[in-house]
């Protein structure tokens, strides 16, 4: 099993101007192929703006404090944000968590098509999300 940083979320009520700060200050580019896969059916459709370093990603997503009641799930990834790790065995992660007795918010495929996603928090409070994505995804 692979676990690799992706991408670090951080939440704003004012999305545009983070995007042009992010822009701006750091040269952060557009990831525009993450739109096309985006899905606002599932609970969340507030505005996210994707942006890159060409390695890492920045996803700027506007914060939303009705997640959890929406989705039925205890932790609540847009409320300050979290950071973002891909797999490519997200079952073998689940079982690593429960083996550890680590609790986690099993989101499944909801806010991006093709990502099945899976929250929990480290000792501090902080989220922490491990997706994986469909081959077709």
């Amino acid at each position: 099993m692979q676990i690799k940083l992706h991408h670090v979320n951080l939440t704003s009520k004012d999305v545009p101007e983070m995007d042009d700060f992010y822009r701006e200050v750091l040269d952060l580019q557009p990831e525009p192929s993450l739109n096309a896969v985006r899905d606002t059916s599932q609970g969340y459709a507030g505005n996210v703006s994707f942006l890159s370093d060409g390695n890492l990603q920045v996803h700027l997503a506007e914060q939303d404090l009705g997640v959890p009641f929406r989705t039925h799930q205890s932790l609540n990834p847009l409320d300050r944000g979290h950071i973002a790790f891909r797999t490519d065995d997200i079952e073998a992660f689940k079982r690593r968590l429960e083996e550890k007795g680590v609790p986690y918010a099993d989101y499944g495929k909801w806010a991006m098509n093709g990502w099945y996603q899976i929250f929990f928090q480290d000792p501090a409070g902080n989220i922490i999300e491990v997706h994986q994505v469909d081959s077709e995804g």
